[in-house]
């Protein structure tokens, strides 16, 4: 039975106009080296800058492995909750109906593309935006579409997960930063304790 086995990582930290900083590059090689072990096929990338940069990177380590766009990876929200919660509350303040539509037809085709078996084992790297790791996660439990809020990844940290014809979705592991030296773990996250 093909697997399809997918390797999704938000990118390298990057700086306010979306540029990777030191550490992201730093942190973008770092996971290249932790990939360049397994028989990657492609490494699709979003087609904001920080994701681009960070994807070249990892491609680095990856010898013949081609480098690709993919539009679906774009940094969106996937899904308005009509009622959020109290603490995203001011988050999805001023989302119209237009711009949720919009955020859930990118998640949609972002599901349709890659949230799915392969009629040949394949083994791809995604390199994309933290909402968009949180959307694939929760397709993968089958979650309701508001448990995509909260779903946090740091920047770099792996998520693996397998599609197989006739099965539901396996989520193997979620925000792994093992590759990452302690320096270098819990960016992309807000102020707060780290386990």
């Amino acid at each position: 039975m093909a697997t399809r086995h997918l390797y999704v990582v938000r990118h390298g930290e990057a700086d306010p106009f979306g540029e990777l900083t030191e550490v992201g590059r730093r942190q973008s090689h770092l996971l290249g080296e932790r990939l360049a072990g397994l028989p990657i096929d492609v490494v699709w990338h979003s087609p904001l800058s920080r994701a681009v940069r960070s994807a070249h990177a990892v491609g680095e380590h990856l010898p013949g492995v081609p480098v690709r766009e993919a539009a679906e990876l774009v940094d969106h929200v996937p899904y308005v909750p009509r009622n959020p919660p109290a603490t995203w509350a001011g988050f999805f303040d001023g989302y119209d109906a237009e711009e949720a539509a919009a955020g859930a037809r990118v998640a949609e085709a972002l599901v349709g593309r890659f949230a799915r078996p392969a009629d040949v084992e394949t083994h791809e790297v995604l390199v994309t935006h933290a909402y968009p790791v949180a959307w694939l996660v929760r397709h993968a439990l089958g979650a309701p579409p508001e448990r995509w809020l909260g779903l946090d990844c740091g920047n770099t940290a792996l998520t693996v997960i397998e599609h197989r014809a006739g099965l539901a979705p396996t989520l193997v592991v979620y925000n792994d930063m093992g590759h990452l030296p302690a320096e270098l773990r819990w960016t992309g996250f807000g102020a707060g304790m780290r386990p």
